[in-house]
């Protein structure tokens, strides 16, 4: 990385921006808020004019977008999923920004009045309807009472309320107190939410007191239009309702129409015209004085001598570059994080803990090769591996055409699935002990035993009955992953120059690992070690605790141990495996034992009520197929219980037995899945955030970002 300092003559600033927005090269920083002591020699420059106008246009073709957006039915479900909405990339060419505006006017003449015309009458007819709406939850409430609503208000001689009210009680006993007064009611609801419906009408010359009773006990209904009796009005609200509805239907459609028309080239204007405001607006991080522009930023060491060759080109070489590294004490360089293909998925979880700062290695290689591998042994069993295996595989074909997220993580599913897949063949487990249990009829015999060459050909050692040989497995993984990270700590303090720490407290690490491990061999262990071997042990043990308390101290015996209790803690991966593990036998066992428990027609009716589930969830049912479905089902029952001396019950028994058998371990297995492979993703970023970056990584970078044309719903035709 590289620090750019550019002086740019006033007449070549447009030709000089242009250029570095094209070519995406260099980051600009903001002069005032990076670099103020630039300014006392300089003033701060203005956005250009320009920019004010872009942002109206951009504005106003926003509204048209969302406009057009809203009404546009978005696919749901499974099919958003399987068949998302394809961008249509429009081709456009260069072209000044007065004749982008100009292009910008015109299709706005042409469309916005129309768009925007419509949109108003949908909105003045939402706005009916919901006042419809709430005027029948009204009358809902009066339509057993025998008047005109027109007639709720005041008249010569009468007043009349009409509302609801959640104490009748106290409105009787107000209006006993006042002659020529008559109330009708009637009771809405049950139990804490009872409320009535009220009607009272009285002689105008005991307004005060009933507007008195109103405002204490009654929420009073109101009608704006002229209406008849509550059982007319229905009908005339319902008729306008659905005329309404027909209005809004047609102004729906012809928005559509415009929608399938016109949305893409109104989203491939307002980038158009977003690019040119950025553009535009990138002056205000400048610096000028009377006759030049002060530009700084960042650019990539390998990317000096184009951007060189670029700037004197298109300012004429009327600008000064220069170029200098940074200076780690007082500057804050960007990261440029670059991985490979195959991990960029994996930037966002390193990106979740921190960016890494500057001339820190970069930990996403690392952490993709080990995500992985511990995701897989955690998970560790065939038959859910293969299920995220072939998951991946359709989501990088198909899903991945279409997004590049998709293809990322369906990539890093791919492998995860594959080393999920290898743990769970060599530690015989395919949906827990699924094949031998319903297959092999035997829950004891193994996944798979053969003999080839007269080799003996099994799997290597089952979790559930020998959970030791993983846990030395996962402390191994745990020892390699942590010295992994001992060793990039080294590289990165002789990297950076920071020597005694490099001697002190990495260095240490080597040396009580070493000595430790003689030392644990020959005393606990019982290695056959010679007494040279103990002493060197015991010198690389002094050694290193004179390495660690140099800088630390007394509080270095805190590093040992939380470097023990970090090593510990990879005994996650051994009880991460044991979970998915014993879980899938549990539900196998579970499934067997209750479909021999249930009796035959007890079955029947368990499997018509998942009938009966998956019909409500796919929204198909209605009163008339609920009638259907509950008579089929007592038929049913009724049929096996009055046959059953008849008809073969035991195939029919075994039958229906084995039905809920595959129902139960679908549901049961599906659950698992999805709750293990939570916990193993969650569990193997927990061992890199926490042991693993505690060796080396610290973070706390920003990511390089250039200044550069982002396109999403264009692209420059090239000139032929």
């Amino acid at each position: 990385m590289k620090k750019v300092t550019l002086f740019v003559h006033r007449n070549y600033i447009e030709n000089v921006i242009e250029t570095l927005h094209k070519k995406g090269l260099m980051q600009i920083i903001d002069i005032a808020k990076d670099e103020p002591q630039i300014l006392d020699d300089s003033e701060k420059a203005g956005m250009h004019p320009e920019a004010e106008t872009c942002a109206i246009y951009e504005l106003r073709l926003t509204r048209l977008i969302d406009i057009l957006k809203r009404i546009t039915p978005p696919k749901k479900g499974i099919k958003s999923i399987l068949s998302p909405e394809l961008l249509q990339i429009k081709n456009v060419s260069e072209s000044s920004v007065e004749e982008l505006f100009s292009y910008a006017e015109g299709y706005l003449d042409k469309t916005e009045k129309k768009i925007l015309e419509k949109e108003e009458k949908l909105q003045a007819l939402n706005e009916q309807q919901e006042k419809i709406k709430q005027d029948l939850e009204k009358i809902k409430y009066l339509f057993d009472f025998d008047f005109n609503l027109s007639d709720i208000g005041e008249s010569k001689y009468l007043i009349v309320k009409a509302g609801i009210t959640k104490d009748i009680d106290f409105i009787k006993e107000q209006i006993k107190k006042i002659d020529s007064v008559t109330i009708f009611s009637k009771q809405f609801g049950t139990k804490k939410k009872i409320e009535w419906a009220v009607l009272l009408v009285a002689h105008k010359k005991h307004q005060e007191e009933i507007e008195k009773i109103s405002k204490a006990s009654i929420s009073e209904f109101s009608f704006e239009i002229s209406l008849d009796t509550p059982k007319d009005a229905v009908k005339q609200l319902k008729k306008e309702l659905q005329d309404i509805e027909q209005q809004r239907n047609k102004i729906i459609s012809e928005l559509r129409v415009y929608s399938k028309a016109q949305l893409s080239d109104l989203l491939a204007l307002r980038e158009e015209i977003k690019i040119e405001r950025i553009r535009k607006e990138i002056s205000t991080n400048f610096a000028k004085t009377d006759s030049s522009y002060i530009i700084k930023g960042w650019i990539l060491e390998k990317d000096e001598q184009k951007i060189k060759d670029e700037l004197s080109t298109t300012s004429n070489n009327y600008v000064i570059q220069s170029f200098e590294k940074p200076n780690e004490k007082n500057d804050k360089p960007p990261t440029y994080i670059k991985t490979p293909w195959w991990a960029e998925g994996f930037k966002s979880l390193v990106n979740l803990f921190s960016v890494p700062r500057y001339n820190e290695i970069n930990p996403t290689v690392i952490l993709g090769i080990f995500f992985i591998l511990f995701f897989g042994v955690m998970l560790g069993d065939a038959g859910y591996g293969l299920v995220l295996l072939c998951l991946s595989l359709f989501g990088f074909f198909k899903l991945g055409k279409h997004s590049k997220m998709f293809r990322d993580w369906s990539f890093i599913g791919i492998w995860m699935g594959t080393i999920a897949i290898i743990f769970g063949v060599l530690t015989n487990s395919f949906f827990g002990d699924l094949v031998p249990r319903f297959i092999y009829n035997n829950p004891e015999a193994k996944l798979y035993e053969f003999d080839i060459m007269g080799v003996h050909i099994a799997p290597l050692v089952d979790p559930i009955k020998d959970p030791i040989s993983i846990l030395v497995l996962a402390l191994i993984f745990g020892l390699i992953h942590l010295n992994i990270g001992l060793l990039l700590g080294i590289i990165q303090t002789l990297k950076q120059k920071k020597f005694k720490e490099f001697i002190t407290t990495r260095l240490c690490w080597v040396s009580l690992q070493i000595g430790g491990g003689i030392l644990i061999g020959k005393l606990i262990l019982n290695f056959q070690l010679s007494d040279t071997w103990m002493l060197v042990g015991v010198a690389l043990v002094i050694i290193g605790f004179i390495q660690l308390f140099v800088i630390t101290g007394p509080l270095g015996f805190f590093s040992i141990t939380g470097y023990v209790g970090d090593w510990l803690s990879y005994a996650r991966i051994l009880a991460l495996g044991l979970a998915t593990g014993g879980m899938a036998l549990a539900f196998n066992v579970i499934s067997q034992l209750l479909s021999e428990m249930i009796p035959s027609f007890l079955g029947i009716l368990i499997l018509m009520l998942i009938v009966f589930v998956v019909l409500f969830f796919l929204k198909i049912l209605n009163r008339l197929k609920i009638i259907i479905w509950a008579v089929i089902t007592v038929v049913l029952i009724v049929l096996f219980l009055i046959y059953s001396d008849v008809v073969n019950t035991t195939f029919i028994g075994g039958l229906i037995s084995l039905i809920l058998v595959i129902i139960m371990l679908l549901v049961l297995h599906v659950v698992n899945l999805i709750l293990q492979s939570l916990g193993a993703a969650i569990h193997s970023l927990r061992l890199h955030y926490v042991e693993f970056f505690n060796r080396f990584y610290e973070g706390g970078g920003h990511e390089f970002s250039p200044f550069e044309m982002k396109r999403k719903y264009t692209k420059i035709e090239k000139k032929k």
